[in-house]
């Protein structure tokens, strides 16, 4: 799976599923989708009120030129929520302040009552941030976790006993609301 290379390249070891899971996914899931061209590969699951992008990979040669822009327009003319998971900026990897960047610019909202905690296979937490836009800009965060809850328990944890030995995103141990 030459894709699955790509991904696992690009992203933290601990944010990639294993390869089995993937394939268990797409061709299992009805609601989860992979769409690969020569330009970007995107993993995403549609739900009836919101997508989840898994992950979105805009390849390394046609960065900077509107193709991660492109995708999400395509995405948002569905009018659905649009739920994502990033990580935290952290200022000595550029990466992390781009990936910000980017999807604050394409209308996107860090989701701040959200705290999303998860462990990797050692056992060590780490956070990432769920990030969101919505067509009614003013959904309430609370519906937002409950589609983030959603997206943990048939996305991450789909068969996840079968492939890491446990759940690796039961919704009411990683996200937790954050009182103001």
């Amino acid at each position: 799976m030459e894709w699955y290379e790509r991904l696992n390249e690009y992203f933290p070891e601990h944010e990639m599923k294993d390869p089995d899971h993937f394939q268990a996914l797409i061709e299992d899931k009805d609601v989860y989708h992979k769409e690969e061209t020569t330009e970007y590969l995107l993993l995403y699951a549609e739900f009836p009120t919101f997508l989840f992008i898994d992950y979105l990979l805009i390849h390394p040669e046609t960065r900077g030129k509107g193709i991660g822009t492109k995708v999400l327009n395509k995405l948002k003319q569905k009018g659905k929520t649009i739920l994502l998971e990033v990580e935290p900026v952290d200022r000595e990897d550029e990466d992390t302040v781009k990936r910000v960047h980017f999807y604050r610019k394409n209308g996107f909202k860090k989701a701040d009552r959200i705290q999303y905690r998860r462990e990797n296979d050692a056992g060590q937490v780490y956070e990432m941030n769920v990030y969101y836009w919505s067509p009614d800009d003013n959904e309430p965060q609370r519906d937002i976790l409950e589609k983030m809850a959603k997206a943990c328990a048939e996305i991450h944890n789909f068969r996840s006993r079968r492939y890491y030995g446990r759940e690796v995103a039961n919704p009411d141990e990683v996200l937790t609301w954050k009182q103001h």
